[in-house]
């Protein structure tokens, strides 16, 4: 096989997986703009969500502000294949445990839970156009019936 040989086919596997990355609607900066929490609009503090893809996992950051600089207060990386991983706090403590299934192009499904912590599951969906991200979630506090329904607008950044 010649040095050619090898290049053009480098070239054609770096080709074809950059669509594939392109096409991760998810991926990005994303500011929260708006939320309800049991159907009832509630203000909102700045909150980021930073979404990148290292190798075959889904990287989650939520950050806010202090003192004007991005604090990551929540993280977790997972496999978008439904594997369980830990999500951490501010000091790397694991908090809890994160799920993540790809539902379609545009949508996720995602169930947190954590000890003593409600478990919220629900979707993140991309809009059509690329800006909105939307994450509905139920949550259930340990040892409750009652279930609180949450919807999270974000804006890409």
């Amino acid at each position: 096989m010649t040095w050619a040989t090898i290049r053009a086919t480098g070239l054609v596997i770096m080709l074809s997986t950059a669509p594939a990355r392109a096409a991760e609607q998810l991926l990005g900066r994303w500011l929260l703009v708006s939320q309800q929490i049991g159907g009832q609009k509630t203000e909102v503090d700045e909150l980021t969500l930073r979404i990148v893809m290292r190798g075959q996992t889904l990287e989650f950051g939520y950050s806010v502000p202090v003192n004007n600089i991005q604090f990551v207060s929540l993280r977790f990386a997972a496999r978008p294949d439904g594997t369980e991983a830990d999500v951490t706090n501010a000091n790397g403590q694991k908090i809890g445990t994160a799920k993540v299934t790809k539902a379609s192009a545009s949508q996720y499904r995602i169930v947190i839970q954590g000890q003593n912590k409600p478990t919220a599951s629900g979707t993140m969906t991309v809009s059509a156009d690329g800006k909105i991200l939307t994450w509905e979630s139920e949550s259930k506090p340990p040892g409750q019936s009652a279930v609180t329904r949450m919807v999270q607008i974000f804006s890409r950044q």
